[in-house]
């Protein structure tokens, strides 16, 4: 297998255009200079390993170009197609790939080789190897001085709203768009057309320009709208039945995944009527489907009034050398907690354990925050607001918890024991003839005064007593650099994903978060050779 083997120093004409490009394009100008320590000996015999190990025959191109070429394209943000025509005539690419040849101006590679090592890299876990790498040669760069830096690891995490490249329908739509595409996928396999497909499977609503102009109802309707539903219902179970009478494999995929599809959907979305037939389910029901294509996309909220369609990105950067050493995508309804296993197992084989964490608080749960607070680190976040007292009583800030006693004293003096997670019951006894009881409580006589604790309640207490002091306020918003991480990584990539799926969305944000890198990198050697000259 051929080897990436590019000059190390450059040429003239190279510098000329480096000049050029370093005045819109700085990375091209970094990428360019340390290639060759990104992309050493070792780690593109790694990349060949990916060749060896599955014996699919050899690389068309030197793998190391390939994967340099994967972050061309991720800091432009450009098709693959359009990566092709770059590598062919744009010479800022063609001097970081190597190839600015005269009188040659020959892709450096194929649309189709591209795609094929991308899934090659995805499928042997490599993109995560070259954000590692990133790492490593930050180790390695004068710049970053890492003897200098703090010998704790503090490490920030938060994640980001990243909506679906799928189309999100509703019920209708779903059943439609799968019922179409199961039969163009028999049309396919039968040598035939969707139209004489639809025609003996007797499902001709799946003929229209949409499921519902074909339908042809008053919407506003709700009879109407009920006996279209299970119009389109009977059709689409015709459709799936005849399929499996009459196309050999249609257990397995591509049809499989619409066959799948259609039961999911009307699993989750439908309920039987008494009377016969279905009808739309109230409420919504849990990791509902909402896209045919993007199987794995899911609603999420960042907040009560603001939802989205996708996915989240969830990224730990490394606060003192402001490096992203870990990250993972989710779909949108899974709680961010979730994200931590696999954040740690970044961390793990990068050697690295976190001394202190600082989070968005609904990571204050997680499996990482658990293992930072059993090890003695230090968990910095904002706690969690509790339900605010009524006007002119008590309020939970004014009772002394003891965690290590496991005791709640009320600002009358009364105490009572407490498990964390539990709701406290004073003694109604007590409170009856306690003197501060307009002032605590406006509960019914015979009743005490209660105060929930959470599990966690000893952290919350020391995350209250945090946030309430100006040192306190000040190393909360230690965790600035990781929001400034991700607007970097939204004003790269924007709002939209350009993958669907989970693993393929997880392969982005690590090509990101490795340019991120490298331009903090970048940015550390300028900043050392200004302060030399």
């Amino acid at each position: 297998m051929d080897r990436w083997t590019p000059e190390v120093a450059c040429s003239e004409r190279e510098e000329r255009l480096l000049k050029l490009a370093g005045k819109s394009r700085r990375l091209l100008v970094f990428l360019r200079r340390h290639r060759h320590e990104l992309f050493d000996e070792a780690f593109q015999a790694e990349l060949e390993g990916m060749y060896r190990q599955t014996g699919q025959g050899e690389a068309p191109q030197p793998p190391a170009l390939l994967c340099m070429a994967l972050l061309l394209q991720g800091y432009l943000q450009v098709s693959d197609a359009e990566a092709v025509r770059l590598s062919a005539t744009d010479r800022c690419w063609r001097v970081v790939l190597g190839t600015l040849v005269p009188d040659d101006d020959a892709p450096a590679f194929s649309q189709g080789g591209l795609q094929q090592f991308r899934e090659r890299l995805i499928h042997h876990d490599m993109d995560r190897r070259l954000l590692e790498r990133t790492v490593e040669v930050a180790k390695k760069t004068k710049a970053f001085d890492w003897k200098k830096l703090p010998a704790t690891l503090r490490l920030a995490v938060d994640s980001r709203p990243l909506e679906g490249a799928g189309r999100v329908e509703d019920t209708f739509n779903l059943l439609g768009h799968a019922g179409k595409k199961l039969a163009e996928g028999a049309a396919r396999l039968l040598g035939t057309d969707v139209e004489e497909v639809c025609r003996q499977a007797r499902a001709p609503v799946l003929l229209g320009t949409s499921v519902k102009a074909a339908l042809d109802i008053d919407w506003s309707d709700a009879d109407e709208k009920q006996d279209a539903l299970n119009r389109l219902v009977r059709q689409v179970d015709r459709l799936a039945a005849w399929v499996a009478r009459h196309v050999d494999g249609a257990e397995e995929a591509p049809l499989r995944r619409y066959i799948e599809a259609l039961g999911q959907v009307k699993a989750q979305d439908l309920e039987p009527v008494e009377a016969g037939g279905v009808r739309l389910r109230q409420g919504v029901a849990p990791d509902r489907r909402i896209s045919i294509e993007d199987e794995e996309m899911r609603h999420g909220r960042k907040s009560k009034s603001k939802r989205f369609n996708g996915y989240k990105q969830h990224i730990g950067t490394h606060l003192d050398a402001e490096l992203v050493l870990a990250c993972t995508v989710t779909p949108a309804n899974r709680p961010e907690e979730e994200a931590t296993p696999e954040l740690k197992k970044d961390l793990r084989r990068l050697g690295l354990e976190p001394d202190a964490v600082f989070i968005d608080r609904a990571y204050v749960n997680s499996e990482l925050t658990e293992e930072v607070k059993q090890a003695g680190g230090e968990v910095v976040c904002k706690p969690w607001p509790g339900r605010g007292a009524r006007p002119g009583l008590y309020g939970k800030k004014d009772f002394a918890v003891d965690v290590k006693a496991g005791t709640i004293t009320c600002p009358a003096g009364q105490v009572e024991a407490f498990e964390p997670g539990h709701v406290v019951q004073f003694d109604p006894e007590v409170c009856g003839a306690c003197a501060l009881r307009a002032q605590c409580t406006h509960a019914a006589s015979g009743r005490g005064r209660s105060v929930r604790l959470g599990e966690d309640e000893g952290l919350q207490k020391r995350l209250r007593r945090l946030q309430g002091t100006r040192s306190g306020r000040a190393k909360l918003r230690e965790r600035v650099p990781v929001e400034h991480q991700l607007a970097h990584l939204s004003q790269r990539q924007g709002s939209r994903a350009r993958y669907r799926g989970t693993r393929k969305n997880t392969f982005d944000l690590r090509r990101l978060c490795a340019l991120q890198n490298l331009e903090t990198i970048h940015r550390r050697i300028d900043e050392q050779r200004r302060l030399a000259a």
